[in-house]
């Protein structure tokens, strides 16, 4: 079975990327997915949480996400504090998933960790791929499609890794600047290279 890590900043490409490999046949993990599951309400991590920034977090039983990331993504020591907290458990459920995925016979399985670098997972797998993008790009992706004020945009990113950093642990650099159609016939040649057709 082969694993993948694939990562890359906020509005990168690295979705398109994912959801390109699904239609492939991979098997996609998805990291943000996992890490909601990890602070639903009675979770370990969602208790830290609490204990560590305050219960004004949390609203009916549940994380106040955007909350939450108000904290966090302006205090660089408090994303740290909150990353420690959750990157186990995600982690761990990571691990499953993959015992899951090699008991149903799958070939390839995708992880897909937004902050892979910043979580030190690099090397746990048997492929890194990073999907980046210019800045300028992630800055209008941003603004457009998510509404965010050009201070919140560079708030976000600036709280991720950097492209130079993303790219140190990566095997393979995918340019996610153009048209989802580029970024997926980059992926489709990548495939051909690394899963062996069957015939």
């Amino acid at each position: 079975m082969l694993r993948i890590g694939l990562t890359g900043g906020i509005a990168a490409g690295k979705s398109t990327a994912s959801a390109r490999f699904a239609e492939l046949g991979a098997r996609v993990v998805d990291h943000d997915v996992l890490a909601r599951r990890a602070v639903e309400p009675g979770s370990a991590a969602l208790v830290d949480i609490v204990r560590e920034f305050g219960d004004r977090l949390v609203v009916d039983g549940r994380l106040d996400r955007q909350a939450l990331a108000e904290v966090v993504f302006s205090d660089p020591a408090a994303l740290e504090r909150l990353n420690a907290i959750v990157h186990p458990t995600v982690f761990a459920m990571g691990q499953a998933e993959d015992r899951i995925a090699r008991r149903q016979g799958e070939k390839v399985v995708v992880h897909d960790i937004p902050l892979l670098f910043e979580a030190g997972y690099g090397g746990g797998f048997d492929l890194v791929i990073t999907v980046q993008a210019d800045r300028a790009v992630r800055i209008k992706r941003l603004m457009d499609g998510r509404g965010m004020s050009h201070e919140e945009a560079t708030a976000r990113m600036a709280s991720q890794a950097s492209d130079e950093q993303r790219a140190s642990i990566s095997d393979v650099v995918l340019d996610g600047s153009g048209s989802p159609e580029r970024l997926r016939a980059q992926i489709d040649a990548l495939w051909e290279e690394i899963v062996p057709s069957k015939g």
